[in-house]
C-alpha cells in the first residue's frame, strides 16, 4: 500500500504540535503497511520550514523512508488543473472572490490521487471536498 503524505503531517511532527504524537504513531503504521511518498510541491512546502534547512529536511526524509516521487504524469496535472478551476468556480459563485487555496494543494490531491491508494493530511475536509474519491487517513 502507499501512502501519499501531505506536508502538514511533517511540519506538524517537527513544530511539535500536541497531535505530533499520534502523528508519528499513524506514520509508523503507513510505513509498516507500505510505501511513503510525498509530492515534490509537498517536499517544497516542506523546504520553507522555519525550524528545518533543506540538509534536515533530507535527513528527515531518509530516517523516516519517505520517498520523493518526482513521477508527475500528465494526468497528476490534468486532475490538478480541472479541480482547481471548479474550486475557483465555486468560490467566485459563493463569495465573488477568486481562489484563495493554492494550486500546490491540488497538485498534492491528484497526485496522491494517481501515484497511492491513500493520502495521510491533517486537511480532510479540504480534500474530501476536492477528492471525494481519495482515500484518507
Amino acid at each position: 500500500m502507499r501512502t501519499a503524505i501531505d506536508a502538514n503531517i511533517i511540519s506538524s511532527i517537527w513544530s511539535r504540535e500536541p497531535t505530533a504524537e499520534k502523528i508519528v504513531e499513524q506514520l509508523g503504521k503507513a510505513r509498516q503497511e507500505g510505501v511513503l511518498l510525498i509530492s515534490p510541491f509537498a517536499f517544497a512546502e516542506l523546504l520553507a520550514h522555519p525550524k528545518m534547512t533543506a540538509g534536515d529536511v533530507h535527513s528527515f526524509l531518509d530516517a523516516t523512508g519517505v520517498v520523493i516521487d518526482y513521477k508527475l504524469e500528465e494526468k497528476i496535472w490534468s486532475i490538478a488543473g480541472l479541480r482547481y478551476a471548479r474550486y475557483a468556480a465555486r468560490r467566485r459563485q459563493a463569495t465573488g472572490e477568486g481562489p484563495c487555496r493554492i494550486p500546490a494543494d491540488f497538485l498534492i490531491g491528484a497526485h496522491a490521487l494517481v501515484q497511492a491508494e491513500r493520502l495521510l493530511t491533517l486537511d480532510p475536509k479540504r480534500y474530501n471536498q476536492d477528492f471525494p474519491e481519495l482515500r484518507l487517513l
